[in-house]
């Protein structure tokens, strides 16, 4: 078995037999331990009772995170003209049809959402078996189809947060960073949990939010009180 790190070993006893917090507790703890070179993601990861082989079950959406994310988000915006102008000037990092489409193709992927005009969707659409397993296919039920591309940029550059439930009914994304305040950190996680709620699909049979975990990039993950992750 590999030997543990002093840093590694010192997280895990300050997490041992802490299971089922307050999320209060919770982001106090992993605040405490995280001890990396670098400002740490806290992310959370949520075990929902859905089957997403089943269209009626499959749970996606989007959250503005209240205190945005602490992340640089580089977004690319498929679209042409007057659109694309609007698309630049408000922040764009690529934008581009065709052009953006070949160097997509090529293995060349520099951007963490993309957005797109419907009338470019034609041409995103060849791109969906290199987009869609990174969960960047333009969607229209997740603002990223629209017509209004300067507010979904914005938007995505404020602190919007996409979710998608994976094959084993499991969402996870990044709701701050470990720097941030302890009450901003438990403002965001409820307020994804919240939104994640909201989007229980129709199919779903049975408890729903399940189980819900807290961690930072390089620490332990902690359990924490589904009642308590809700701000409702």
């Amino acid at each position: 078995m590999a030997k543990l790190g002093k840093r590694t070993r010192a997280a895990r006893e300050a997490f041992a037999g802490k299971e089922e917090l307050s999320v209060e507790q919770a982001v106090a703890l992993i605040k405490s331990a995280a001890s990396a070179k670098f400002d740490e993601t806290v992310e959370i990861a949520m075990n929902l009772g859905v089957d997403p082989r089943h269209a009626d079950q499959m749970v996606r959406g989007v959250v503005g995170l209240p205190n945005g994310t602490g992340k640089t988000v580089r977004v690319a915006v498929f679209a042409r003209g007057p659109k694309a102008e609007e698309a630049q000037a408000a922040g764009a990092d690529i934008v581009g049809a065709e052009d953006l489409m070949e160097t997509i193709q090529s293995g060349k992927i520099e951007f963490d959402r993309c957005i797109a005009t419907p009338d470019m969707m034609p041409v995103v659409g060849r791109l969906g078996k290199i987009l869609g397993p990174r969960n960047l296919m333009p969607n229209p039920k997740v603002g990223t189809v629209t017509m209004d591309v300067a507010q979904a940029v914005q938007n995505a550059k404020g602190g919007e947060v996409q979710f998608k439930v994976e094959k084993a009914g499991v969402i996870h994304a990044g709701v701050g960073k470990v720097s941030f305040d302890e009450a901003k950190l438990v403002e965001n996680v409820r307020a994804f949990v919240d939104a994640v709620a909201k989007a229980k699909p129709a199919g779903a049979k049975g408890t729903y939010l399940k189980k819900i975990a807290l961690s930072s990039t390089m620490g332990p993950g902690v359990s924490v009180d589904v009642a308590s992750a809700s701000g409702n």
